[in-house]
């Protein structure tokens, strides 16, 4: 019975650390995430901008004739 009892006690031992590192990586990758999500709003931004621009100085050239 002792041993069953040190078996079950390690292997939710095992199971607690695993949560842990799990909840650890879940916590990373969210951030990763946000950062991701951020970064490709600013370059959509970014794109958006530049098409406005260039098509600004695409009205500005003369029209061949």
């Amino acid at each position: 019975m002792e041993t069953e009892l040190k078996s079950l006690e390690e292997k939710i031992n095992q199971f607690v650390q695993l949560c842990r590192r799990l909840r650890s990586e879940n916590i990373q990758l969210r951030q990763q995430l946000a950062s991701a999500t951020s970064e490709n709003k600013h370059l959509s931004e970014k794109i958006s901008t530049a098409t406005i621009r260039l098509e600004t100085l695409l009205t500005r050239l003369p029209e061949d004739e």
